[in-house]
């Protein structure tokens, strides 16, 4: 679904991104996992365009769409949740809802069927649908951030360290609806300092330092290295 070959990412001198090259099968949970500071989220808003690529290739569905602008990007069936979660903090619940179904063009399926799906997921943003988003909790906020990607119906998300700020009972809620996604036909590229977390849930993980991937694998294999449990699992 998501390819991306010899990707370089420059911020002035500072070459961020070295020439990494992975993939994103269909129905996957793949997770990126390293320390802060090498390279995760460029790496994602480089694949929705919101930051320019310097040379390199990314592929979405067969298409490549490296020049591609992040609005027709996002039309294509590509959502990204941003670290920080970026609500919309005085509309409501339901408006930041609606607000992610704004670019869709003819529809397969209604705004009250997908609400209905994010709903049933989060049923606190139901219970809060006109409430404004910038009274939520931080869990809440990334829950409707997640079902603000969702209105749009993407094929693939990206999530942006989910995790980041929430309580441990938010943050099990989180990643039990992620793994749910499955269910609904979209494929998860996941973003997360958690490694623990996101290795648990993950069919394939990427290990990335300081703009290179050094790892790549079966989520239960990396889980398992001695290396990357020493690095970033605590063991």
């Amino acid at each position: 679904m998501l390819r991306v070959n010899d990707l370089n990412i420059y911020y002035g001198n500072i070459h961020a991104i070295k020439g990494i090259d992975f993939e994103v099968k269909e129905g996957e949970i793949v997770c990126l996992i390293g320390a802060n500071g090498a390279g995760k989220t460029s790496t994602l808003q480089s694949i929705s365009g919101l930051i320019p690529i310097k040379s390199g290739t990314v592929f979405f569905e067969d298409r490549e769409i490296t020049k591609v602008k992040p609005n027709e990007i996002t039309i294509m069936g590509i959502a990204q949740v941003p670290e920080g979660r970026r609500v919309f903090t005085d509309l409501s619940v339901l408006d930041n809802l609606k607000l992610g179904s704004f670019a869709v063009k003819n529809p397969k399926e209604s705004d009250e069927e997908i609400l209905r799906t994010i709903y049933e997921r989060f049923p606190v943003l139901e219970e809060r649908k006109d409430q404004r988003a910038g009274t939520l909790s931080g869990g809440e906020q990334q829950m409707l951030a997640m079902g603000r990607a969702m209105m749009s119906r993407p094929k693939l998300i990206l999530l942006d360290e989910p995790s980041m700020g929430l309580s441990p009972l938010f943050v099990d809620k989180i990643f039990d609806v992620i793994k749910t996604f499955k269910e609904i036909g979209v494929t998860v590229l996941l973003v997360e300092q958690n490694a623990n977390l996101a290795l648990q849930i993950s069919d394939r993980a990427y290990v990335l330092e300081t703009g290179k991937i050094v790892k790549s694998g079966s989520a239960r294999e990396l889980a398992n290295d001695p290396s990357i449990k020493a690095a970033y699992l605590g063991a």
